[in-house]
């Protein structure tokens, strides 16, 4: 578990925020993040968890209130009727995100179940709106941030109050690997490791960065990239940190980066004739994006990638999550978005 943290101020006015996406690590830590804040939180899920208790510990002892509902967010009828039910809302807050980032999934959640959900918020009285993005969508080569960005674009053209935040590497994705250097082998870089760089972000620190935004009037009707407590780590040096908290001696092992455009390029052409295949291919130029794209603020005028311009926010680290994460203090789910 993360150490405990300064249960933060009360929000000055106190809102009904309807939460999509509440079931994933950051969604969750979303939902816990309002209700200490005070709002009330009503999470619309697809399918609600076995034990929604353990999804927010110690939910009746928070200041706000969550309220789980069950409702098919790509389906206006099911969403008004199970999800809304006729009820008015302050806010929207979303932390909802393919799983697959595949293209038929893409547009299928990022862009149109966002779509219906924005309608729905706006039926039901929403002025308010706090959406989690991505900072990949800066240079947008891939179906899901596409698909990201042509909501994105939706929202800005809705009169609505909006925040839009771009988080760059969380956590749970740099953490791949741990099975990998516990069996004794090494870890895998791309080249010599320094491709690229980010700032990572853990879940807390993002959602109470994302439950902030709506009280935060400096961060309304604006693009928000964010990342966690600097500096900016390469590959390289995150394979050094979970050496360090395995505490074990440094071990690399380069992959050339033309080998995932040769698997690209083989899937590419089987996908010619195999949809399982074209999905396939379409994972693999996501993992080559990000074995060569870093995840901070994109100086569009230079076309590099600027550390110093890609702003800060919370104090967990990598460093200490590797740490209780070697120790069984922190647990991952990654899902369908591992490289590794």
């Amino acid at each position: 578990m993360a150490p405990p943290r300064t249960r933060p101020m009360l929000s000055p006015a106190p809102r009904r925020v309807l939460m999509f996406g509440a079931t994933g690590t950051i969604g969750r830590a979303t939902v816990q993040a309002l209700a200490e804040r005070g709002h009330e939180v009503v999470a619309v899920v697809r399918q609600p968890p076995a034990m929604p208790a353990a999804l927010w510990p110690g939910p009746d002892s928070l200041p706000g209130r969550i309220v789980l509902r069950q409702a098919d967010v790509t389906d206006p009828a099911s969403l008004r009727a199970d999800g809304v039910r006729g009820e008015r809302f302050d806010a929207m807050v979303s932390c909802l995100a393919s799983r697959s980032g595949a293209p038929a999934d893409a547009w299928a959640i990022d862009h149109k179940a966002h779509c219906v959900a924005l309608d729905a918020a706006q039926e039901a009285g929403t002025r308010q709106v706090v959406l989690l993005s991505a900072i990949c969508v800066q240079k947008p080569l891939l179906a899901f941030q596409q698909a990201k960005l042509a909501f994105e674009g939706k929202l800005r053209e809705a009169r609505l109050i909006h925040s839009i935040v771009r988080p760059t590497a969380y956590f749970k994705s740099l953490s791949g690997q741990l099975v990998r250097l516990q069996a004794g082998k090494p870890f895998l870089i791309f080249g010599n490791g320094t491709l690229t760089a980010c700032k990572p972000i853990s879940d807390a620190d993002l959602a109470a960065y994302l439950a902030e935004c709506l009280d935060e009037e400096a961060r309304w009707n604006r693009i928000l990239p964010i990342g966690g407590p600097g500096p900016a780590l390469t590959p390289r040096q995150q394979g050094e940190l979970l050496f360090a908290a395995l505490g074990r001696k440094p071990r690399f092992r380069s992959v050339p980066v033309g080998m995932l455009d040769a698997i690209i390029a083989g899937l590419s052409l089987g996908g010619r004739f195999s949809p399982r295949l074209a999905a396939k291919a379409e994972l693999a130029r996501i993992g080559r994006y990000y074995a060569t794209e870093s995840m901070l603020v994109l100086d569009m005028a230079t076309g590099r990638y600027d550390a110093d311009a890609t702003p800060e926010t919370g104090t967990d680290t990598l460093a200490a999550f590797y740490g209780r994460l070697v120790r069984g203090e922190e647990t991952i789910d990654r899902g369908e978005h591992a490289v590794f």
